[in-house]
């Protein structure tokens, strides 16, 4: 009998608890049914608002307890916790005490997955970062298994892959919070306050990240940004190797050139995706797929990789004007290389949801790389006064214009917006306050400049 299928045999008694019916959870409870379990499904959502797929469970035999009180009376042996619930949650602590074992969907499929394990995070790049591996190693010829934060549910897979295959995975600070497992490569792209809102204190949130090599043994293999303050002091348990754009590092830029100790392996300007950021991105995976992959295949994937959706994404030109959709940009890290990726002034939309983050480190680079600015959501006050407190601002330069709501402050810029203008949509906040995630806010805002 397989890992896999000792370890869902060996819960068939076990009263389970999934907390969390979104889109990583759901396959999950089909699995836990699939093999016979008790499954009791929570979900805040009243039961008038569910999908058909959540009902669809309840009809395959998961108990549901929906709603305000979804949280209220539980007991169970196993508990799989859903990303966006703090392990520290009342609830949780009240099921551990009273004998509950608490785990997630991600930490079983580490714990069972047979085959080498690559896994990525930061707080920004990193879904670029994981899918520049992934392309990379299927160019060389590999199986490779994408997923985690980004793309298919991987717990469900096990069973067809094999011990020569890869699983990439991106991972999020949620997911790595009480992960008891680490990968075989993991990839720290950089880190700078981001959830916050979730997260207690940055303090918090940097720890979860570690989490990402705290379990490698000493063949394990950490690979951090040398350029970011925080990641370039982190030491694994096995190999650190670095990367860095401006000084030096195991992967390093001499010029235009990317090298790998010593040995070219990429001329920069070959990046078919544009900005600096995306260089760092290549640099982190360089050193992810060393001796896994050739140089080659490498150097072929930058000239031909076009880029992730909703990632500077190029939308249309429309009357002359470009229009970009950078949506992921969900904190003012982001949004700042998005702006550095243009060499002229755009038009910038931004503004969303209220992660409860500094906004002051974008005030300056609005301030040099935007000619005017189209705010909206619960985060325009604070951008409005990051930039009018910038040194670099000056009264009407940008010009700041307050929206209200998303879909005027995208029309008014359409519509302010002159030929050889460049529109860049990059909200440096989270889409929650006016979309279910920021790929509805993307696809949303690509449907408005398709419709102009």
């Amino acid at each position: 009998m397989t890992a896999f299928n000792q370890y869902f045999e060996s819960l068939k008694d076990k009263q389970i608890v999934v907390l969390g019916l979104g889109v990583s959870n759901r396959p999950l409870v089909r699995l836990l049914l699939e093999f016979g379990c008790q499954v009791t499904g929570c979900d805040k959502t009243p039961r008038e608002n569910l999908d058909d797929e959540v009902l669809e469970l309840e009809q395959s035999g998961c108990v549901l307890k929906v709603g305000e009180s979804y949280l209220e009376d539980l007991s169970a042996d196993i508990v799989f916790r859903t990303p966006g619930m703090h392990p520290d949650n009342p609830a949780l602590q009240k099921l551990r005490e009273r004998g509950a074992l608490v785990t997630s969907e991600m930490d079983v499929f580490f714990s069972l997955c047979p085959c080498y394990k690559i896994a990525v995070t930061g707080s920004d790049g990193k879904t670029t970062t994981t899918t520049l591996i992934s392309e990379m190693l299927k160019a060389a010829g590999k199986t490779v298994w994408l997923g985690g934060n980004i793309g298919t549910p991987l717990l469900p897979l096990c069973r067809q892959m094999k011990e020569t295959d890869f699983a990439v995975v991106e991972l999020s600070s949620f997911q790595l919070m009480d992960m008891q497992h680490s990968p075989d490569v993991a990839v720290i792209t950089n880190l700078a306050p981001n959830h916050l809102d979730v997260h207690k204190d940055m303090d918090e949130y940097v720890e979860a990240k570690k989490t990402i090599y705290r379990y490698q043994n000493e063949q394990g293999k950490l690979v951090v940004n040398a350029d970011n303050g925080i990641t370039r002091a982190l030491v694994g348990n096995g190999t650190t190797v670095t990367f860095s754009r401006l000084g030096s590092g195991n992967v390093q830029m001499r010029g235009s050139v990317i090298f790998r100790n010593g040995e070219k392996v990429l001329d920069s300007r070959d990046i078919l995706i544009p900005g600096v950021h995306n260089i760092e991105n290549y640099m982190a995976a360089i050193l992810a797929v060393e001796g896994l992959v050739s140089d080659d295949v490498i150097d072929d994937v930058a000239r031909n990789f076009a880029g992730v959706e909703h990632r500077i994404e190029f939308v249309a030109l429309r009357n002359g004007v470009k229009f970009y959709n950078d949506s992921i940009a969900s904190s003012p890290s982001r949004t700042i290389a998005g702006l550095r990726s243009f060499s002229e002034p755009v038009i910038l939309i931004a503004g969303g949801y209220d992660k409860h983050i500094p906004y002051d480190v974008l005030g300056p680079v609005i301030c040099k790389h935007a000619k005017s600015v189209y705010l909206n959501g619960a985060t325009a006050d604070q951008i409005r006064r990051a930039i009018e407190s910038a040194q670099e601002y000056q009264p009407g330069h940008p010009e700041i214009i307050d929206c209200g709501d998303f879909t005027t402050a995208v029309q008014k810029a359409a519509q302010d917006a002159e030929a050889g203008d460049i529109v860049l949509m990059s909200p440096a906040s989270a889409a929650f306050d006016q979309f279910k995630n920021f790929m509805q806010r993307g696809n949303y805002y690509k449907k408005l400049i398709m419709e102009l």
